[in-house]
């Protein structure tokens, strides 16, 4: 008996398995508001998220290039630092000069470790609140709140002020250069005040107690609303209501953060990467590189002028697509590096890519190779962003 039930349990297992793969996922409150639309559904970093609707996602690319798209970013991981010594401790975790941020600026940061590697990206707002507003990445989530709590602990037993805060927010981001227009529609506040990296408080289309930050991952000028779980659905659709806005997955959100040269947590970089290696120096804060005060200083900084043996560059090509792992050749046929991320690119009809390549090779313009099919297919160096970016800066 005991035998046949668990050949059962196995049975009802490999069922749920493969009939019931979202399953076990995490869930954005906008999970069944996808799926009435549309939405494809997959797993990405434990979540189940829209990859594409019914438009391809070639064509939900060109609709926010051109015009105006939701995506559903609701699976980051957002959290606030509270207490008299939040700058001070978040500048024990990350590269930023969080400091001198003024009041509702942002910035691109780094949580790096001890032996200088990348730990995720995320991005510090220093708000008018009282508190700091992080907003990090979903595949990143665990790894990031341990660490936080960590040294929230250290902190703590040195009778510091300081305090975590994890939100339980959904986070949309509104991208396209339509997006001033369709918002302005539902904001008191002027919106061409609010420039790129700036962040305010606001009722945004009668929806109470919404974080607008002018930021996203597309290049295109854009936001991310944190807003109430219960109240997300109603602010969607109230923004759908205009032609200009479609609804993106995960398929565009790739291809558009290529295009715009930014990298993906796990592919482009991770905790074998430095940031000098990644060519994200400018992430650091003058004077974090002169205190030498955040983890990984003692040897991220003197990569800074030593440089370091290979570095992130952009490829294009044309032919067969590129992607992640293909072998980055010399002209010679010698493998000097690998692709971290590659596709073929809506806008420009080619193929893009970014990868790591020996530093002697990393010079914009030069010819390399990518093989692609066990086949060397050409490629040149080239300056990211691929596409021109377009935030706002009043």
């Amino acid at each position: 008996i005991m035998k046949i039930g668990l050949v059962l349990a196995l049975v009802f297992l490999w069922i749920l398995h493969f009939y019931c793969p979202q399953a076990a996922l995490k869930k954005t409150p906008l999970f069944d508001f996808h799926r009435e639309q549309g939405g494809k559904m997959v797993e990405f970093a434990g979540w189940s998220m829209p990859v594409q609707y019914k438009d391809s996602h070639i064509v939900s690319h060109m609709h926010t290039r051109e015009h105006c798209s939701i995506f559903d970013v609701s699976h980051m991981l957002q959290t606030k630092v509270h207490g008299k010594d939040r700058v001070k401790f978040m500048e024990s975790l990350v590269v930023a000069d969080v400091g001198e941020l003024q009041d509702n600026q942002g910035t691109l940061s780094l949580f790096t470790n001890e032996k200088g590697g990348i730990m995720d990206d995320l991005i510090v707002t220093k708000t008018d609140q009282g508190y700091l507003y992080i907003v990090s990445n979903a595949g990143c989530a665990d790894k990031d709140s341990a660490h936080m709590k960590a040294r929230l602990a250290e902190f703590k037993a040195a009778g510091l002020d300081v305090d975590l805060e994890f939100l339980d927010e959904a986070l949309i981001a509104v991208q396209g250069p339509s997006m001033s227009r369709v918002l302005q529609a539902g904001l008191k506040e002027d919106l061409g005040k609010l420039t790129f990296m700036t962040s305010t408080l606001a009722t945004v289309f009668g929806v109470p107690g919404c974080r607008v930050t002018r930021c996203g991952y597309t290049g295109e000028d854009g936001v991310e609303i944190s807003v109430p779980r219960s109240r997300v659905v109603e602010l969607t659709e109230k923004m759908l209501a205009n032609s200009e806005v479609k609804l993106a997955g995960l398929g565009a959100r790739d291809s558009l953060r290529l295009e715009a040269g930014l990298c993906l947590y796990g592919n482009d970089i991770d905790e074998t990467t430095t940031p000098v290696e990644a060519t994200l120096v400018w992430t650091i804060g003058k004077r974090r590189r002169q205190t030498k005060d955040f983890p990984g200083a003692a040897i991220i900084v003197p990569q800074i002028k030593a440089k370091t043996a290979r570095k992130r560059v952009g490829l294009v090509s044309t032919g067969p697509p590129v992607r992640q792992h293909t072998p980055i050749l010399s002209s010679d046929g010698k493998v000097i590096g690998e692709v971290t991320s590659g596709c073929p690119s809506p806008c420009l009809k080619k193929n893009v890519a970014m990868g790591y390549v020996d530093a002697a090779f990393a010079k914009n313009g030069t010819a390399l190779q990518v093989e692609v099919r066990k086949k060397a297919v050409p490629a040149v160096v080239s300056k990211m962003p691929f596409v021109p970016t377009n935030y706002y800066s009043g």
